[in-house]
C-alpha cells in the first residue's frame, strides 16, 4: 500500500479535529515546548493516519443529491459546492439514513496508487465533504 516516503493530501487539516491539532501544536510551540520540526511531523502523521483510517475504516456507501453550485478542476483537484445536498447513507446497519445540509463543498483527488489503477482501468479517489466552509 503506501511506501514510506509517499505524500499524502493535506486537507483534512482543514476538518474540526485537524484545525483543533494544529492550534494545538501551534501553542505548544509558542510555550517552547515542541519544536516546529515535531509539529510539522505530527501534522505529517496525522495525514497519514487518516487517510490510512477512512481507506481501511469506511464500510459506507453515501449517495448525495443536491444542487449543484460551482463546479471546478485544478491540478487533479475536484472542488464541488452543493447547495441544499441530501445524503443517502447505506451500510449503516439496518435500513438507511437521510441526512440534509444547507451548503457542502467536496474536495475529491486521486489517492496515491490511483495512478496504477487508472491504467488498468479502474480508479480511486480520496474525498473530504465540509460544510463549515
Amino acid at each position: 500500500m503506501a511506501g514510506q516516503n509517499q505524500s499524502y493530501y493535506e486537507f483534512y487539516r482543514g476538518s474540526s479535529i485537524g484545525t483543533a491539532l494544529t492550534d494545538s501544536l501551534d501553542e505548544l510551540i509558542t510555550q517552547g515546548d515542541i519544536p516546529p520540526q515535531l509539529a510539522m511531523r505530527v501534522l505529517q502523521q496525522f495525514d497519514k493516519s487518516l487517510t490510512d483510517a477512512l481507506q481501511k475504516g469506511v464500510k459506507t456507501k453515501t449517495n448525495v443529491k443536491g444542487h449543484l453550485s460551482t463546479y471546478r478542476l485544478c491540478d487533479d483537484v475536484w472542488t464541488f459546492v452543493v447547495k441544499n445536498p441530501n445524503f443517502k447513507m447505506e451500510g449503516m446497519g439496518a435500513g438507511s439514513e437521510m441526512i440534509t445540509a444547507p451548503k457542502i463543498k467536496i474536495v475529491a483527488c486521486k489517492s496515491g496508487d490511483a495512478a496504477a489503477d487508472t491504467k488498468k482501468g479502474g480508479g480511486k479517489a480520496a474525498a473530504a465533504a465540509q460544510n463549515d466552509y
